[in-house]
């Protein structure tokens, strides 16, 4: 293979790989493809990065003089983020456990009522997974807790709503005399939607807020549960009354 050749099909493959990255997303949030299938568009799209960045970095050093060497630069970064994004997603999912029930009671989780319809269908099921997905939990988000609020439950039940609305959360249900609101959440990629379900009760004075968010695919949900759980309760908590 000539250096022109390989000048060419560096650039080429790895703005390919970006491509494919980019759409992977969108085309199962849009249900044009499946997931299974958006998946493997990542995995193509980071070996066509890899490659598109390999042989631009070989044109780079073959270069003739004179010539530029700015566009191969520019397919190293564009094939380096095609590989990087998967990469980086696949060793977070192994560092965090392989679940995708996330609660911060995990004795007695918050319960899904008006949600339970709209899971019909869903690969995930409902219903909490007992012991062994709180062991999970217990080891990969030791972290994870209901949060105390100083404030009367009807209160704070106001705030729980409030906030889980400004989270931008779709919501289903809000039934402040079972204390219970139930919303859904989707990831911005690849469209995902996952369920949550808030509890607040009175508890020593004040109120106990518990949350629960469940994906409905998915065997690991990579982190974005509690991810999820914590960017709620800190926006609860940073409302007052905790």
């Amino acid at each position: 293979m000539n250096r022109d050749r390989v000048r060419r099909i560096g650039p080429a493959l790895a703005v390919l790989g970006l491509l494919l990255l980019v759409l992977a997303g969108p085309g199962v949030r849009l249900a044009i493809w499946s997931i299974r299938f958006g998946f493997d568009l990542m995995r193509w799209g980071a070996y066509l990065g890899l490659a598109g960045a390999g042989l631009a970095l070989a044109s780079l050093l073959w270069r003739r003089p004179g010539a530029s060497p700015w566009p191969a630069v520019l397919a190293i970064v564009l094939g380096a983020i095609a590989a990087l994004v998967p990469w980086r997603w696949e060793q977070k999912a192994k560092r965090v456990p392989s679940i995708h029930d996330i609660t911060t009671d995990t004795r007695r989780p918050p319960e899904f009522v008006a949600i339970l319809s709209l899971r019909a269908g869903a690969p995930n099921p409902a219903e909490y997974g007992g012991a062994v997905v709180a062991a999970a939990q217990h080891e990969g988000y030791p972290d994870l807790g209901p949060l105390i609020l100083s404030v009367p439950p009807a209160e704070a039940f106001a705030r729980a709503r409030t906030a889980a609305e400004r989270m931008g959360w779709e919501m289903v249900a809000a039934d402040s005399a079972a204390g219970r609101i139930e919303a859904t959440a989707t990831t911005g990629w690849f469209g995902f939607k996952d369920d949550v379900v808030i509890r607040v009760e009175s508890a020593d004075g004040g109120s106990r807020v518990d949350v629960r968010s469940v994906s409905r695919v998915g065997q690991s949900d990579v982190g974005t549960n509690a991810a999820r759980i914590r960017a709620y309760l800190a926006r609860l908590r940073a409302a007052g009354g905790s």
